[in-house]
């Protein structure tokens, strides 16, 4: 699909901010949006699974993209998880009722992984803050979505962003937990990692 065509299915109440800035330090400092997993990179799979929404911020270096993305670092750099994210809700430019957020090194969520994270969230005041991927085990994943108002209303200063404990941020919100189909959750914090998904 040609990225002009990508309008057509895009939701103009959600963007997406995929967060592609971290230090990597497990995988030897290597950029993690460009190790390649099946033969394209861990961008591309993040970009796909970005498919429905209206705007995409990548928090990170700028690499070549198969879509028209917005770039841009939190400052200072390798702010943590919680800066990353307001830098690029920040980046944001246009306003939408929800923001998906996606750690660059999950390549099994897609698409529909966003969509029921959608609906989960719910319509109206009466929904919920956001919803967020649940592992098998209970641990949150790096996947979820967000309503922007209720997200702009619980973030902290500037000064207060870098190195915050994202599950402290998301402690002030009422998250849907949304279970994990098949291998939605797993990450590549490691090469092991990286092989075990190489070899599923």
């Amino acid at each position: 699909m040609e990225p002009d065509d990508l309008s057509d299915l895009a939701d103009p109440s959600f963007s997406a901010v995929v967060l592609a800035g971290g230090t990597a330090v497990r995988l030897d400092g290597a950029d993690k949006a460009s190790v390649e997993l099946h033969g394209r990179t861990l961008l591309t799979h993040a970009l796909d699974a970005c498919l429905d929404a209206a705007e995409v911020v990548v928090v990170g270096d700028p690499v070549p993209t198969h879509r028209p993305v917005t770039f841009t670092r939190e400052d200072p750099r390798h702010g943590g998880p919680v800066a990353a994210l307001l830098t690029g809700r920040d980046a944001l430019l246009r306003p939408v009722r929800l923001v998906g957020v996606l750690a660059v090194d999950m390549p099994h969520v897609g698409p529909e992984t966003f969509a029921r994270l959608r609906r989960a969230v719910g319509d109206g005041p009466a929904g919920r803050d956001g919803a967020v991927l649940v592992a098998p085990d209970g641990r949150h994943a790096l996947a979820l979505v967000l309503r922007t108002d209720r997200l702009d209303g619980v973030r902290p200063t500037r000064e207060g962003q870098h190195g915050m404990a994202l599950r402290r941020l998301l402690a002030r919100l009422d998250l849907a937990e949304v279970p994990a189909v098949g291998r939605e959750h797993r990450d590549v914090d490691t090469w092991a990692d990286l092989r075990d998904l190489a070899d599923d």
